[in-house]
């Protein structure tokens, strides 16, 4: 079993700049078949754009979407884990702040996410959520 973030963390980043419009985002979501979109100001990380965000923050809003941006839409609390953390850290902090997934950065930039799902096939494969999130995604 992995001790550490960085032995289940998904490396892959999908990042946007704070004026990126929202249908942008969803679109970059889509197209990568993934739930949460960081946004960054250069190097900084200024935000994140979950799914749900944009449910919440943009589409329930109503309006011209393409006017709305990713700092409009973006959870500006960011909770954060190191590469060195412990998975136990991740359960930890996704539990205290009731967030499905969580970046991780080594110095102060992003270097990858820990989700529900990762947990979940690390912790527990055999379960309903565990083979959700190993499955191939249907397209």
């Amino acid at each position: 079993m992995a001790q550490h973030v960085r032995d289940i963390m998904t490396s892959r980043l999908v990042t946007v700049e704070p004026q990126t419009p929202v249908t942008t985002v969803a679109r970059k979501m889509r197209d990568e078949d993934i739930g949460l979109v960081l946004v960054m100001e250069g190097d900084e990380l200024r935000g994140l754009v979950s799914d749900r965000d944009l449910v919440i923050r943009a589409l329930a809003e109503g309006g011209d979407q393409e006017q709305r941006t990713a700092a409009s839409a973006c959870s500006s609390d960011i909770y954060a884990l190191t590469p060195d953390d412990e998975v136990d850290r991740a359960v930890q902090l996704m539990r205290e702040h009731s967030v499905r997934r969580v970046p991780v950065v080594d110095h102060g930039h992003p270097v990858g996410i820990v989700s529900l799902g990762d947990l979940a096939i690390e912790r527990d494969p055999g379960s309903a959520l565990g083979g959700i999130s190993a499955a191939e995604p249907n397209r």
